[in-house]
């Protein structure tokens, strides 16, 4: 991983953190054949690497697209049935599962970079109790993406 600026701005550091995370799970798809990325690697769970990239493209919209702005979700996702991303990726190729995060992504900066404010809060309510703060939510998405990074990473060693 490249290392985000060492002494930006918290929002600077907030973002080019995620960013970082982001380039490393693309960077994953690029060390895996089709089969490989639709495969289950290690018998005691279902993630697939493709799996993996799929969900977390619907995490990118679930949290900046649907929550932050309050929109509907965009293409493919069905609504919020999460574990969708997880079957359905068996059928998408490397390229349209590279696509697909690619397009999520940019769907999130651009929704970040339209709140001035990290105290800025979300257009709909999270966990049924609270709108949560764009501070929050990038945090989120950083642990998030770098969970599922490092869960990539125990995949991959498993090829």
């Amino acid at each position: 991983m490249t290392y985000p600026p060492l002494n930006a701005d918290e929002r600077t550091t907030l973002t080019a953190f995620l960013d970082a995370y982001r380039a490393d799970v693309l960077s994953r798809l690029d060390r895996v054949t089709p089969a490989q990325a639709a495969a289950r690697l290690l018998a005691g769970t279902d993630m697939t690497i493709g799996g993996i990239v799929k969900h977390l493209a619907q995490m990118e919209d679930l949290w900046f697209t649907h929550k932050l702005l309050g929109r509907d979700f965009p293409a493919p996702w069905p609504g919020s049935e999460e574990q969708w991303a997880w079957t359905s990726a068996a059928s998408d190729s490397l390229d349209s599962l590279r696509e697909l995060y690619t397009a999520a992504c940019d769907r999130s900066r651009a929704a970040v970079a339209s709140l001035d404010d990290l105290d800025d809060r979300a257009e709909l309510i999270s966990f049924g109790t609270d709108h949560v703060n764009l501070r929050w939510m990038l945090v989120h998405m950083i642990s998030e993406t770098a969970q599922h990074a490092g869960h990539l990473d125990l995949l991959l060693d498993a090829l």
